[in-house]
């Protein structure tokens, strides 16, 4: 297949629209593979700083801001491969994350570490769910997290109901805490054990939340949603499990954008961020050379990947019920203009860079 010297991508222009912009190809660097893109991910707290944000954004003259390409999940069929890649050949059907990377466009060129091959029975719109879960499962590790730890997920956005769900997999009982019903009536239906609607009359989450552990308290908590975090908080600290003396014990993990001034407590509660996919993102050298040794980490970003879309092909992860929206690149902005007349209805978007 002749590669073409142009590319599509998706671009924020600073004013809440979104223009389909040509670029050049990039080039094919040694670690690298060219890939034909079919589907991507929009994350839109990270990507897009929340449909609220956006729609404040709307048609205000922007002066000076140039046009900026922007998405990293996406997934497709491998073209070429740059020198030095033998994990992957041409063919391949792969997931792609990294931001400058996998954008939602029609051809992205990637590290080879940061590309998975998909297992036969996951779609491409299924795969471009690869950086939320990696990122999910890497928070899942940084919880450290015991078999039957009662968890809170504060945030049952596309991230948190992943998070979610990795804590189900590996044996943790999940409550979700969210202003929206429509995500918790999703986390209800795709099995997350329980919710709790924030900022309710007649619903106390402290109550709702002693209930579900049985009295026993959190063991741990995630922070999977961005902005002032204060309120929030303070509520996961009186819902932790609690010493004889009244000091609150547990482990509070932020994986969103979430913040929050530390106060000395009578606790011991420790407070961790997770803010990667795992080892390895960022990291250059690995990005486009050689392995860690495997002896000396087992999970890195591309074994998180892997295990990722290894659960979605079981059956196990199933994203599908996360996706709310699938839309044509070529009429992206007309369709996000769409999304935000109803945005608290919105979780997984998908983009088809084939549809018309």
């Amino acid at each position: 297949m002749a590669i073409p010297r142009k590319r599509r991508v998706a671009a924020l222009i600073g004013n809440g629209h979104v223009d389909v912009m040509e670029q050049v190809m990039p080039p094919l660097v040694d670690g690298s593979v060219l890939v034909e893109v079919f589907n991507s991910l929009v994350s839109p707290g990270t990507e897009l700083g929340g449909w609220g944000q956006l729609r404040q954004q709307l048609d205000k003259p922007q002066t000076g801001a140039s046009p900026r390409p922007f998405g990293y999940s996406n997934a497709g069929v491998v073209q070429q491969v740059g020198a030095g890649v033998t994990r992957l050949k041409q063919g391949d059907r792969v997931a792609c994350i990294g931001a400058g990377f996998a954008q939602h466009s029609d051809y992205a060129v990637v590290p080879h570490h940061l590309c998975v091959p998909l297992p036969g029975n996951v779609s491409f719109a299924q795969g471009s769910y690869a950086m939320l879960g990696a990122t999910a499962l890497q928070a899942l590790r940084r919880s450290q997290s015991e078999f039957g730890d009662y968890v809170a997920v504060a945030g049952m956005g596309l991230l948190g109901q992943l998070v979610a769900r990795f804590h189900q997999l590996a044996g943790n009982y999940v409550i979700g805490w969210d202003v929206n019903p429509f995500a918790l009536e999703t986390a209800r239906q795709w099995g997350i054990d329980a919710t709790a609607r924030v900022g309710t009359d007649g619903q106390d989450v402290q109550a709702i939340t002693s209930r579900f552990t049985q009295g026993n308290g959190l063991d741990t908590a995630i922070m999977a949603f961005g902005g002032n975090a204060e309120s929030t908080y303070q509520c996961i600290n009186q819902c932790l499990k609690c010493t004889p003396d009244g000091h609150r014990m547990g482990r509070i993990v932020v994986v969103g954008l979430a913040s929050f001034n530390v106060q000395w407590l009578p606790a011991n509660a420790d407070i961790c961020i997770a803010a990667r996919t795992g080892p390895g993102y960022h990291d250059p050298n690995w990005e486009v050379g050689p392995d860690y040794p495997a002896v000396w980490m087992r999970w890195t970003t591309r074994t998180n990947l892997e295990l990722t879309l290894r659960l979605i092909g079981e059956g196990k992860l199933d994203v599908n019920a996360l996706t709310t929206h699938a839309v044509a690149l070529s009429n992206l902005d007309t369709s996000i203009q769409s999304l935000l007349q109803h945005s608290d209805r919105v979780l997984g978007v998908i983009i088809d860079m084939k549809r018309g």
